[in-house]
């Protein structure tokens, strides 16, 4: 099943999708695809013919629910929904719910594969669809402020540069915040260049994350002041003694209530078992 006539929305599938993708053929041998799993670490892959055209999809599950067979072509899935290159992001999202599917093999309008989005695209492109509302709103914070005009653009800035205006970060998530970097997941940081200098607003944990991550520059919606004015988060730093990212302090024993609640249910229920056991 194809879709991809329906348009809504700006952002469209081939802005996400990841493109190198690995294929198989119909003829390819199940050894040699299980070779191929463990080397690219992957468990699913679109199977094309001869004209680089969608035969089918097979994942591991295949191995799982169906009986062994020598050949892609004896296990795969023939029933597979594909999206075009040119489908909206919104309208592919809804696709993939209705159906069930974490992945979608992406075709142009010849039907030749193009690339693949998965769930995780689908979130990446979320972040990157919402943080732009919340850069928007401080921009129109600071023209009100300072009666000024400021100028947005998006670009890599130097972690080195950066001038930190909070005082602390929780340590779990800036743990989760260095997973999201690694899987291309994080959303950019907000910062406020006022002469010369480079505020961060908001993104602490995610700066502190690439510096982890020994990363130089970190992606950023930069609010370009256009002049030299004193924001009052720096005054703030100022008199905190916060100025290089070695004076924000890592709470390590505060975790989120989630997490604590969590933990918590956990222990409970460990000591209750040893209980039972000392009973017996």
């Amino acid at each position: 099943m194809i879709y991809g006539d329906k348009m809504s929305g700006k952002s469209t599938v081939k802005e996400y999708m990841t493109k190198n993708v690995v294929s198989v053929h119909p003829e390819t041998s199940n050894n040699d695809l299980i070779k191929i799993m463990r080397e690219t670490g992957h468990d699913g892959f679109p199977v094309v013919n001869e004209n680089n055209e969608i035969a089918g999809f097979i994942t591991s599950f295949d191995f799982i629910l169906k009986d062994w067979a020598d050949l892609v072509k004896d296990i795969m899935s023939t029933n597979v929904v594909v999206a075009r290159e040119d489908m909206s992001i919104n309208d592919t999202a809804r696709v993939m719910f209705r159906h069930g599917v974490s992945r979608l093999p992406i075709t142009d309008r010849d039907g030749k594969l193009k690339g693949v989005i998965t769930n995780t695209d689908m979130v990446r492109s979320h972040i990157e669809r919402t943080t732009p509302n919340k850069v928007e709103s401080f921009k129109r914070t600071l023209e009100q402020l300072y009666s000024i005009k400021p100028s947005l653009k998006r670009m890599k800035v130097k972690v080195e540069h950066l001038r930190p205006t909070q005082d602390k970060i929780y340590a779990d998530e800036l743990q989760g915040r260095e997973y999201e970097l690694r899987r291309g997941l994080a959303e950019p940081v907000i910062v406020a260049k006022t002469g010369n200098r480079w505020i961060l607003i908001d993104g602490h944990h995610r700066a502190i994350a690439s510096i982890n991550l020994e990363h130089d520059e970190v992606d950023a919606y930069v609010i370009d002041l256009n002049k030299d004015v004193k924001l009052g988060m720096e005054r703030t730093a100022d008199k905190s003694g916060i100025y290089t990212f070695k004076d924000i302090k890592i709470i390590d024993d505060d975790q989120h209530p989630l997490i604590y609640i969590t933990e918590s249910i956990k222990k409970e229920n460990d000591k209750k078992e040893l209980d039972a056991l000392s009973k017996e």
